[in-house]
């Protein structure tokens, strides 16, 4: 199964059990050429992509936005930043300024390894790929700086818990703000 197979079973999980409303945002395309063999058989022979698309998922959870990209790789010891679109960080950038639940799933293909990083420090790897020109993330740095999950029966990836996590921190920060 992809990345995005395991998201989206998760996702239905979720929404079937309440406890979540997350979806994949679809790609903006614009049909330029159908063929129809058959009355019920259209088929698409040309499109184009409308627009660059932003991020994979959004949705809501426990009353906050969510908003997240889904990536793969099969290198084994850092994740490329030429993965990563300059579009998808401005988005992400500006989902944080909006008080959004921004992260990526990130996953190891050869290791079945699993991370969700949130988008400030996906965000800080980017800007520090112009200063110091490292353009990957290390696995070393993603198992400091990110989540590691793992895969279970229901939801198959259970990310909602390091969320809850992410909402946790995020309610101290304002906690301690308002003190």
């Amino acid at each position: 199964m992809s990345l995005e197979d395991d998201i989206n079973a998760s996702n239905q999980y979720y929404l079937a059990k309440g406890n979540a409303v997350i979806h994949k945002k679809p790609t903006p395309i614009q049909i330029v050429k159908v063929d129809y063999p058959k009355r019920s058989a259209a088929v698409i022979k040309e499109a184009y992509f409308r627009q660059a698309s932003t991020t994979d998922y959004n949705g809501v959870y426990k009353g906050y936005y969510l908003d997240f990209e889904a990536k793969e790789t099969k290198n084994k010891l850092s994740f490329p930043l030429k993965n990563f679109h300059d579009h998808q960080i401005v988005h992400m950038q500006q989902c944080i300024e909006q008080h959004a639940i921004c992260f990526v799933i990130m996953r190891f293909t050869t290791s079945e390894r699993l991370f969700l990083l949130e988008a400030s420090h996906l965000i800080e790897y980017w800007n520090n790929q112009y200063q110091d020109g490292r353009k990957s993330i290390p696995l070393k740095e993603l198992e400091k700086s990110g989540y590691e999950m793992y895969y279970e029966l229901s939801p198959r990836i259970p990310y909602l818990k390091v969320v809850d996590q992410l909402i946790a921190k995020l309610e101290n920060v304002n906690t301690l703000a308002i003190e």
